[in-house]
C-alpha cells in the first residue's frame, strides 16, 4: 500500500476511535453530548492565569516553551520584561499542551530546543489548552498578543471538527486570530499547523475542513504544515493508551517535521 493511503487508513482508525469516545461514556452508554468528553471552552476570555498550562517541578530547557509557574506570573509582560527576545507562540489544544506528558516532552517546547541550540534569538511560548477549540483560541489570542510575537504556529481545529462545528466556523475563527494577530504585529509570520477530517465524516465535510488550512495559508501568505500528525497517527508506538495524544517520541516525530519548516522561517527573519 502506498505511504499516502495507509497514513489515512491509519488516520481513520484514529479519528474513529476519537469519534467514539465522544460518542460513549466510560461505561459504555451514550454521553450526554460530546462536550462530556472533551472540556468546553470559556465563553468569556480566561483569566491570564489560566490560559497557559503550569510548569511542573523540573527544569525547563534552553528557549523552552514552559512559562514561569503560575504563582508568578501576572501578566506576559512579567516574563517579557526579563526576556525581551522575539516569541514563537503555539497556540493549540492538547497537542500543543502535550496532554499526559511532561510540558517539556511536548513539541512546542522541543522547538525550543531547537531554536536555543541552532542559536537564534527567538524565545517560545506554550499557549496550547486541552479540549480547545477554534473560538477559544481566538478568545484567549488578545491576552497573548500583549507579547513581542514574531511567529505564531496556530494548531487549533481538532476538537471543531471532533464536536461536529461547521467549517466555516472554523474558518471565521482562525481568520479572526490572524487578522488581530497582524494588526498587533504587522511583521509577524505564520505558520499554519493543518489537520484532517475524519472519513466517515463525509466527502463533503472532508473537502470542506481539509480545504480550511491550506486556503488561509494562500490567503495569509503563511506557510503551511500540511498534517501536524504525518508519520505519528494511527500507529500505537507512537501514541499513548488513550490512543489519541502522542507519546514522547511521537512529539519528538512531530518537532521535527515542524522544524523543517520553521527554521527556515526563522533563519530568514532573524
Amino acid at each position: 500500500m502506498h505511504r499516502g493511503g495507509r497514513a489515512r487508513r491509519q488516520y481513520s482508525l484514529w479519528l474513529g476511535f476519537s469519534l467514539l469516545l465522544l460518542g460513549l461514556g466510560c461505561s459504555g452508554e451514550p454521553a450526554a453530548a460530546p462536550e462530556s468528553t472533551i472540556p468546553a471552552t470559556a465563553s468569556k476570555p480566561a483569566a491570564p492565569e489560566s490560559t497557559i498550562p503550569a510548569t511542573d517541578s523540573k527544569p525547563a530547557a534552553p528557549g523552552s516553551t514552559v512559562p514561569a509557574p503560575l504563582s508568578r506570573r501576572s501578566a506576559p509582560e512579567s516574563s517579557a520584561a526579563a526576556d525581551s527576545r522575539p516569541v514563537v507562540i503555539f497556540l493549540g489544544d492538547s497537542l500543543s499542551a502535550g496532554a499526559g506528558l511532561p510540558a517539556e516532552e511536548a513539541f512546542p517546547s522541543l522547538i525550543g530546543e531547537k531554536i536555543a541550540a541552532a542559536g537564534l534569538a527567538y524565545r517560545v511560548v506554550n499557549a496550547g489548552v486541552s479540549g480547545d477549540t477554534s473560538a477559544g483560541g481566538l478568545a484567549r489570542i488578545d491576552w497573548l498578543l500583549q507579547l513581542p510575537v514574531a511567529v505564531l504556529v496556530l494548531e487549533l481545529g481538532a476538537n471543531d471538527m471532533l464536536r461536529g462545528l461547521g467549517t466555516s466556523e472554523l474558518y471565521a475563527n482562525l481568520q479572526a486570530i490572524l487578522d488581530r494577530t497582524r494588526a498587533a504585529h504587522p511583521e509577524v509570520r505564520f505558520v499554519v499547523a493543518g489537520m484532517r477530517a475524519a472519513p466517515n465524516l463525509g466527502p463533503e465535510f472532508v473537502r470542506s475542513f481539509d480545504g480550511v488550512y491550506p486556503r488561509l495559508a494562500r490567503e495569509y501568505g503563511a506557510v503551511l504544515l500540511p498534517f501536524l500528525l504525518e508519520d505519528v497517527v494511527g500507529d500505537a508506538a507512537l501514541n499513548q493508551a488513550d490512543g489519541i495524544h502522542p507519546t514522547a517520541e511521537g512529539h519528538r516525530i512531530i518537532a521535527e517535521h515542524l522544524w523543517q519548516v520553521l527554521e527556515p522561517l526563522l533563519l530568514a527573519s532573524g
